[in-house]
């Protein structure tokens, strides 16, 4: 598998990355194991993580097959912190709660560091400069190789990276910024993408399959095993399930059909492909799913069909996007 530069730094990781969402709750260890080898096999190195996936869970089941499976040496790992899993979904940014949360990630990982140590989401309470405090520390301490955002809006992650630019005595430069990014879901292309490339930091596209729909599977039923089908996880897939995402589902199957190809892998080409975009970040509930996704690798879309795409998902960016004496 191709390998591409994290940002403006020297880490280098495989241009597709497997998420763990599902990991230790509706992905078992079997089924992990066998999802981990078949990434490695096919050259793949960044695997994605969280604190609070399955409650911690992911990143334990991630620490046993790196222990018995799969050497730490030939794994980029990146995990986050910030989220406190509570009903409100509460963000918790203080330098107190994050290396501490670090500390908590490493044990479970059976790990002395991570390579990508992420803030999960921006929190308001807390100064931004704290947050960045702590991202120094958890670098300088070597518990962290590099680090980076996740869920930071466009003018929050310009405040965040000029910071750490501008203030004396930061050492470290954010590397990465993690979002959601699809064919049905292009917001970051209005603030987010434009800060990022002009920062340097590369983009790691969540969901990158939409939720799952760009696979087709909805597009005459819910399969029973699917993500929309699971009391937890419906309310996660439902607001693609709209007319516009249909439309847009239906372009993606027809280029595919056209391509001899499926529509997975004609969605996954599209956003790999994307300007300012690293590796997007596959989460597979089986190793069947997950090979598949990896042949994509073979992939390249034709100009033309990327351009298909292009119009018939492209979002609404009006003003101030555009020029205001051309409104």
């Amino acid at each position: 598998m191709e390998q591409r530069h994290l940002g403006r730094t020297g880490l280098r990781v495989s241009r597709l990355g497997l998420g763990t969402l599902t990991w230790g709750r509706d992905t078992g260890e079997h089924d992990a194991a066998e999802q981990l080898k078949s990434f490695r096999d096919a050259g793949g190195t960044l695997v994605d993580t969280a604190d609070v996936y399955a409650d911690g869970g992911a990143e334990y089941l991630l620490g046993r097959l790196l222990r018995d499976l799969v050497p730490r040496r030939d794994v980029v790992i990146a995990t986050k912190a910030g989220s406190v899993l509570d009903p409100g979904r509460r963000v918790d940014c203080s330098r107190g709660h994050l290396l501490a949360a670090l500390d908590a990630s490493l044990e479970r990982l059976g790990t002395d560091y991570v390579d990508v140590w992420q803030i999960h989401a921006f929190d308001p309470a807390t100064p931004v400069e704290e947050t960045l405090q702590a991202i120094d520390l958890a670098v300088g301490s070597g518990r962290a190789r590099y680090a980076g955002v996740s869920n930071f809006c466009g003018w929050q992650l310009a405040k965040a990276a000029t910071w750490q630019l501008a203030a004396p005595g930061a050492r470290t430069r954010l590397a990465c910024t993690q979002m959601e990014y699809s064919l049905l879901q292009r917001g970051i292309e209005r603030e987010v993408l434009p800060a990022a490339r002009d920062l340097g930091l590369g983009v790691l596209p969540s969901s990158p399959l939409g939720r799952g729909v760009l696979t087709g599977k909805y597009r005459r039923a819910t399969p029973s095993d699917s993500r929309a089908a699971s009391e937890h996880l419906a309310p996660f897939v439902e607001p693609y399930l709209d007319e516009t995402a249909t439309r847009i589902v239906d372009a993606v199957a027809t280029a595919a059909d056209g391509l001899v190809t499926t529509s997975l892998q004609v969605a996954l080409a599209w956003i790999r492909d994307r300007p300012g975009v690293v590796a997007p970040i596959v989460g597979a509930r089986t190793a069947q799913q997950l090979r598949e996704a990896l042949s994509v690798e073979a992939l390249t879309l034709p100009d033309e069909i990327c351009q298909a795409l292009d119009d018939v998902s492209a979002p609404v960016h009006r003003y101030p996007d555009q020029d205001w004496s051309t409104l």
